[in-house]
């Protein structure tokens, strides 16, 4: 996009891009709450002891506190969550209203996985 090969419309996210501020939102392009985002975390097995679950949500939040660790994923065209939404809470309230979202789309299209 930024060498001129490819035109981006907009972003499927609520809010414009820190990476790339210029392009619109979907919301401001004409199709609202159409929002489909990256995002990841860190699992870990059922039954992980609490402190350990902690120890590793302190590392990450650290990390991504670390400003060559922003800068690396802004240059990925990436947002990096507010510091509120950076726990295991967060990310269990996220994934469930992800899948409450998409569930129905990928059931009614009787999408299956390979």
């Amino acid at each position: 996009m930024r060498a001129g090969h490819v035109r981006s419309y907009a972003i499927t996210a609520p809010k414009r891009s820190v990476a790339a501020p210029e392009i619109p939102t979907v919301d401001e392009a004409g199709l609202p709450n159409f929002h489909i985002s990256l995002w990841w975390g860190f699992w870990m097995p059922k039954g992980t002891p609490k402190d350990i679950i902690a120890k590793v949500a302190a590392a990450v939040v650290e990390t991504l506190a670390d400003p060559a660790t922003q800068k690396r994923i802004a240059d990925q065209g990436l947002d990096i969550p507010a510091r509120d939404q950076q726990t295991p809470e967060a990310l269990a309230a996220y994934q469930k209203l992800e899948i409450e979202k998409w569930w129905p789309i990928i059931k009614a299209a009787n999408i299956k996985a390979p």
